[in-house]
């Protein structure tokens, strides 16, 4: 499928609008582990991704990791253009989490029409809207809920996302993630192997009991 079909208001554009994000998109490429986007100082274009996945995180001065949302086929990442959006105060990193394919838009076109396209200006607000909600909702998470209870969740959301009950993960990951330290997630694993909830092996977290983790 073409651009106009991963853009949900292209229709709503002038021809001019589209003329001119046509001329100014670019197609790339990430290998899974890539780095596309260090925080506010690295403002240079919005992403929109056509197959892929990619994770959204902040990172502490410590170095510890907490996954903020991630982006899947069709979502557009704004927080990569983090200077068109000045009321950001803090630095986002974007990671390719698998090989992903992704139109870029360099951010001064994207503002430039935004400022001329009411459509387009709506469209953005909601994907902020959207954003926001997935951080109050990370934020209720670690404020209230036990990491157990966080880590569950995780593995079932993955197992949604991998089609299967067999994760190809590793503890680093699965704490980069939540915001916490390998050890604790090996610690915590190993509680749910013993329960019979999970089983271990190198590299690979495979769920056996859906339904207790489900009401963990």
């Amino acid at each position: 499928m073409t651009f106009e079909g991963y853009f949900p208001v292209w229709d709503q554009l002038s021809e001019n609008q589209r003329n001119r994000l046509l001329a100014a998109l670019t197609l790339r490429t990430a290998k899974k582990g890539d780095i596309l986007h260090r925080g506010g100082a690295d403002c240079t274009s919005l992403f929109i991704i056509q197959s892929g996945q990619l994770r959204a995180y902040i990172l502490s001065d410590e170095g510890r990791q907490i996954t903020l949302y991630r982006l899947f086929d069709r979502d557009i990442c704004l927080f990569s253009a983090s200077c068109i959006l000045r009321s950001i105060q803090f630095d986002i990193t974007i990671e390719a989490q698998k090989d992903t394919v992704f139109w870029v838009i360099p951010a001064e076109i994207y503002q430039q029409i935004v400022q001329e396209s009411t459509e387009l200006s709506n469209y953005t607000n909601e994907i902020m809207a959207g954003r926001f909600s997935e951080v109050m909702w990370l934020m209720e998470q670690v404020m209230w809920k036990s990491l157990d209870k966080r880590l569950a969740a995780f593995l079932m959301e993955e197992s949604s996302i991998e089609g299967g009950p067999e994760l190809k993960i590793t503890h680093e990951i699965i704490a980069n993630h939540l915001g916490t330290h390998r050890e604790v997630i090996t610690r915590m694993l190993r509680y749910f192997q013993e329960e019979g909830l999970v089983a271990l092996s190198r590299g690979t977290v495979k769920i056996l009991d859906e339904a207790r983790l489900r009401v963990l």
